[in-house]
C-alpha cells in the first residue's frame, strides 16, 4: 500500500492525544490498543522510507578498542 505523509500526520495526532479511531479519506479505522496503533505508525513510516519520501535514520556503527593486556 502506498502510505502518504498525511497518514503518518494522523497516526502521530491520534496517538498523542490518546484516540484510538483514525480517519484515512473515507475510511475509519479503530486500533484495539496503543501497541496496534503504534505498530500501524511503525509500518507507515517503513513504508514511507521505502518510497523515499521521508528519510531514514542514520546508520551508527560503534568501533571498540582495547589494548590486550
Amino acid at each position: 500500500m502506498a502510505y502518504t505523509p498525511e497518514d503518518l500526520q494522523r497516526l502521530q495526532a491520534a496517538l498523542a492525544k490518546g484516540e484510538r479511531r483514525v480517519s484515512f479519506g473515507d475510511k475509519m479505522v479503530e486500533y484495539r490498543d496503543v501497541d496496534e496503533l503504534q505498530a500501524a505508525l511503525h509500518e507507515v513510516k517503513r513504508g514511507l522510507a521505502a518510497q523515499g519520501r521521508i528519510a531514514r535514520p542514520p546508520r551508527q556503527i560503534r568501533i571498540t578498542t582495547s589494548k590486550g593486556t
